[in-house]
């Protein structure tokens, strides 16, 4: 928790609390349903909560946004995210079932009202979002031909619609398609060595038909 308060000072009583109960009910669940590697989930606050919220500091989601999760696992980064911004809708999806039932416990016991979590494949549903996240499930070609269409027209954030994607290391081939994308180096932001590498990619994507 300590390190959460390093960065986000302004947390509301509220939002530690929630947080806070996040490291118990992983590790419960995690006991059930393995969402998180066993060497990662005493690290659960630097290495997926704090990981999450990096996107965070490269946008701050408006009231009455949304934001898709696509392969949320176990839940990140759209449950971090959801307790950061409760005036913002959350939708988190993934393809494993077990994954998305521990997503829904999770989102129940913190009383999380704007958050809907779905087994479901990215590509497959029409609905649109301001924001599109997710922790390197693939490439980024393939993650734009799945997601491209689910964009909103109209931006009313800082940055333009369209992708912010949370990825680690050398990054210049795959995204050598994408010259409008921009990283963000999270060592910039959070000093801890796991970061040394760690980047969020926000891409701008042109609503599409």
């Amino acid at each position: 928790m300590d390190i959460l308060i390093k960065y986000f000072p302004e947390l509301t009583d509220d939002q530690l609390n929630k947080f806070e109960q996040l490291g118990d009910l992983y590790k419960d669940w995690n006991a059930k349903i393995n969402v998180i590697s066993r060497k990662d989930i005493d690290l659960l606050y630097e290495r997926h909560v704090l990981h999450s919220l990096g996107i965070a500091k490269v946008e701050q989601f408006k009231s009455g946004a949304s934001v898709l999760d696509v392969g949320t696992g176990g839940g990140f980064p759209g449950v971090p995210l959801a307790i950061l911004f409760p005036e913002t809708e959350f939708y988190l999806v993934d393809v494993i079932a077990k994954k998305i039932r521990v997503v829904n416990e999770v989102v129940k016991a913190l009383e999380l009202t704007n958050v809907k979590a779905e087994q479901r494949r990215a590509g497959t549903f029409e609905d649109r979002f301001d924001f599109i996240v997710s922790r390197a499930v693939t490439n980024m070609p393939d993650f734009v031909k799945w997601v491209r269409k689910n964009i909103v027209k109209k931006s009313v954030h800082e940055l333009q619609n369209g992708i912010l994607y949370l990825k680690g290391g050398d990054l210049s081939e795959e995204l050598s398609l994408f010259p409008k994308a921009t990283e963000y180096n999270l060592q910039d932001y959070f000093e801890e060595d796991f970061f040394e590498t760690k980047k969020v990619v926000h891409l701008p994507l042109k609503y599409k038909l």
